[in-house]
């Protein structure tokens, strides 16, 4: 009997009989966005205990970067930045986080996948269409800041499918695309081996030959990568340029985000034909098993799946996944409700 679950017309989410018990162990929340059902959800606890899940809705939103009061999210034409208006110890409706949204950059439709904030306090994402890291501008869509060698120029045609990024120390160290191509739309032709990851210090590939890796992480000296055609969540060996799987999760992997000996990563349903042909399906298929949508728990010196939510219905597909520290239950404004009117705060010099 599953422990957790909330339920609507459209929507029905599960969880693993400890997971919430782990949320409350960690005090933390997590939050995670969904392009396909055009989503972001907040994951907390009731003050009784039992699971809180808050939704917002923000067109084809993915990329997501939360850091102390800040929250920042891509849509389909803007980057969103929202600010936690609570002091601490205060609550809003039993909530102890309430995200207001106080900016956004207009960029145009530049399908941006992860989003970062440098040690300078610099929004950095990947402009996935332009295949190049850009920031925001206060006179035009974008701002290119880097590049692969192997792109020859700025066109919007999506050549190498530039997703995901890695901070080392607050500085920007590593990217991923699914391909080292030079020609629009190349890197769908690549998708079972043509994966890398970019040391963008020097604009060398570090390793190659992975399925469509997504969301490298620098976390406890290691970089992690979700090889995410093949369904496995691993580490590249730095001294052999080599991905070391750590476990098999059933589904297509995007967005992982870490704490203690803990990593907590999105997976989506193989739905749509992107996902078709890959290895992953015959992994699952020799597993006997199904992909599902939701979120994996995974014990880093385990290396195993140790707890899970599971998403069913109008969601099937996730991007990015984050998590909020110190946080018991989490909530936004959203924009068609009177709430963004009536909440007005005052900065004081």
């Amino acid at each position: 009997m599953l422990e957790n679950q909330k339920e609507n017309s459209s929507l029905s989410i599960t969880s693993s009989p400890n997971f919430t018990q782990w949320l409350s162990d960690r005090f933390i929340s997590l939050a995670f966005t969904t392009y396909q059902a055009g989503k972001i959800f907040f994951v907390g606890l009731q003050p009784n205990g039992n699971l809180s899940v808050f939704e917002r809705t923000f067109d084809r939103c993915m990329g997501l970067w939360i850091n102390n009061s800040s929250l920042y999210l891509s849509s389909r034409y803007q980057i969103w930045g929202f600010e936690n208006a609570l002091a601490a110890g205060q609550t809003y409706q039993d909530y102890d986080v309430l995200y207001i949204p106080q900016s956004s950059f207009v960029t145009g439709d530049l399908d941006v996948h992860d989003l970062v904030v440098d040690y300078s306090g610099k929004l950095i994402f990947t402009n996935t269409l332009f295949n190049c890291l850009a920031t925001v501008s206060h006179t035009h869509s974008f701002v290119p800041l880097w590049q692969p060698k192997f792109i020859s120029q700025l066109v919007a045609e999506d050549r190498c499918h530039l997703n995901g990024i890695a901070l080392q120390e607050g500085k920007i160290r590593y990217v991923t695309t699914i391909a080292q191509t030079d020609r629009a739309n190349g890197w769908r032709d690549r998708r079972h081996d043509g994966g890398c990851i970019i040391d963008i210090t020097n604009n060398l590939a570090i390793a190659t030959g992975l399925s469509m890796p997504h969301s490298p992480r620098w976390y406890q000296e290691r970089l992690w990568v979700l090889n995410s055609g093949t369904g496995e969540f691993g580490y590249l060996d730095l001294q052999q340029a080599k991905f070391e799987p750590v476990v098999f999760c059933p589904g297509y992997l995007r967005g992982c985000a870490f704490r203690e000996n803990y990593a907590v990563v999105g997976i989506s349903q193989l739905r749509n034909k992107t996902f078709s042909g890959l290895l992953l399906e015959q992994k699952l298929q020799q597993a006997d098993t199904e992909s599902f949508c939701g979120l994996l728990i995974i014990d880093l010196l385990q290396g195993e799946i140790v707890h899970w939510l599971k998403l069913e219905g109008v969601v099937s597909e996730l991007y990015d996944v984050a998590i909020l520290p110190n946080v018991r239950r989490p909530m936004a404004v959203g924009f068609k409700s009177d709430e963004i009117e009536r909440l007005i705060t005052i900065e004081r010099l």
